[in-house]
């Protein structure tokens, strides 16, 4: 077995990914966006506005047609909302994607240990003050603020929340 193929995928997969690590004309890959749909985008888009210092990405969208339920996979997709710049990535970076869908479906009760994507951070120069602007805003906290010294890394504080909706949120300052 060669360094660049992996135990249990096919020759195909290995010979892909050996053409793709070496290849200098391989397309530019850079990250968009994380969604969160909602039940109400314009209550939790200013939610991240308040707490987080969010700047709405105009225009606001409100999307339909066979093209997005092709791309989306659900039936008579509509939906609604913002995309918002998130704080210290400047105008060209990521952007949280605020969607309210006209049907939604209902989601679990948020754990941080569930399968799958779990949470959003910020870096927040104030645990403390950020944690009581979230609980005024709507949001609710998950655990409690902690500090831990990391060895190598830092001296970590941080707590996990959630917003008005249930998404859960790390709030966390190295120092």
């Amino acid at each position: 077995m060669s360094s660049n193929s992996h135990q249990g995928s096919g020759d195909k997969n290995a010979i892909f990914l050996n053409k793709t690590i070496n290849n200098p004309n391989i397309m530019s890959i850079r990250y968009t966006h994380t969604n969160i749909t909602s039940t109400d985008w314009k209550k939790l888009s200013k939610f991240y506005q308040v707490v987080f210092d969010c700047i709405p990405v105009p225009p606001e969208r409100d999307l339909s047609g066979t093209w997005l339920e092709k791309g989306t996979g659900v039936v008579k997709a509509h939906l609604k909302g913002i995309h918002l710049q998130l704080p210290g990535v400047g105008e060209k970076g990521p952007t949280l994607e605020i969607y309210q869908y006209e049907k939604t479906e209902k989601n679990l009760i948020p754990v941080a240990n569930r399968k799958g994507f779990g949470h959003i951070a910020f870096h927040v120069d104030n645990v403390r003050e950020i944690h009581e602007k979230v609980l005024f805003n709507g949001g609710s906290e998950l655990g409690e603020i902690t500090t831990k010294e990391i060895e190598g890394v830092g001296l970590l504080t941080f707590i996990y929340m959630a917003d008005p909706e249930g998404n859960i949120i790390e709030i966390q300052n190295w120092s």
